[in-house]
């Protein structure tokens, strides 16, 4: 009887762009991945879906989504990640005539924490929107990266999608990467993408030290507030108060 091996996936290097950032002895530690979660939305249905991204401390987590979207239907997506030494989430979309999808996702990161979105957003048919906003804050010495790209092809005509991106720092050794990008084929389109990286407005934190708020709850309302929109349309309140309690206790270490 013969057994037949199937061949092991290689480890990425750095020198794949989507893995430069990445933490790889972690990595290594679960490698292979499985395979993405499979997600298809058929036409004209509404999928909802999020992610808590907590693992323990020092683990290594990477989950990979591939999603299918109909035409005429539509995904949102709501992921938090901030959990391990090295947590990935990533989503490769494909969106079908007149369909949409929403990525909201916030990394929130301390101590020598690696957390990564990863996104690859194909616009194949005419008509789909697309939207993706990422917060990220990071202190002491973690490392946040969205990388993420929006595809068009040549037939996907009166495309809009959007990309908003913003990183707080809260620590000088902390490091935010950010790197938006489109690649368009179609030429009737609406297409944006933005990204900034910033520090707490001393200003602001000096009004509420001067109203009497001790300096770790003034930086919590404040970073509370940089992040509060991205769960503000959980349909679900359950889920909602899960995750926006997740992230209150984790910013509550960082400050």
């Amino acid at each position: 009887m013969t057994t037949l091996t199937l061949p092991t996936r290689p480890l990425p290097t750095r020198r794949a762009e989507e893995w430069r950032y990445s933490d790889l002895e972690a990595l290594a530690t679960i490698w292979p991945t499985p395979a993405p979660v499979r997600i298809d939305v058929a036409a004209g249905d509404t999928a909802r879906h999020h992610l808590l991204q907590d693992a323990g401390e020092g683990a290594a987590a990477v989950h990979d989504y591939a999603i299918s979207i109909a035409d005429g239907a539509r995904c949102d997506f709501h992921v938090l990640n901030i959990g391990g030494k090295f947590g990935r989430v990533t989503f490769t979309v494909t969106l079908g005539k007149n369909s949409h999808f929403e990525l909201k996702g916030a990394i929130i990161g301390g101590g020598d924490q690696v957390l990564e979105i990863i996104t690859a957003v194909t616009h194949a048919e005419a008509d789909a929107t697309s939207g993706q906003t990422i917060r990220s804050i990071l202190g002491q010495r973690a490392t946040g990266s969205y990388l993420g790209s929006i595809n068009v092809a040549r037939d996907a005509q009166r495309t809009d999608a959007f990309q908003s991106v913003k990183a707080m720092l809260l620590d000088r050794t902390a490091t935010a990467n950010a790197k938006p990008e489109l690649e368009i084929y179609a030429d009737d389109v609406k297409c944006a993408h933005g990204a900034t990286v910033g520090e707490l407005d001393k200003q602001a934190l000096f009004y509420m030290a001067s109203r009497g708020m001790d300096p770790a709850t003034a930086k919590t309302l404040l970073l509370k507030a940089f992040v509060a929109g991205v769960f503000d349309d959980v349909a679900d309140e359950a889920v909602k108060d899960s995750l926006e309690a997740a992230a209150i206790a984790k910013l509550e270490t960082l400050v």
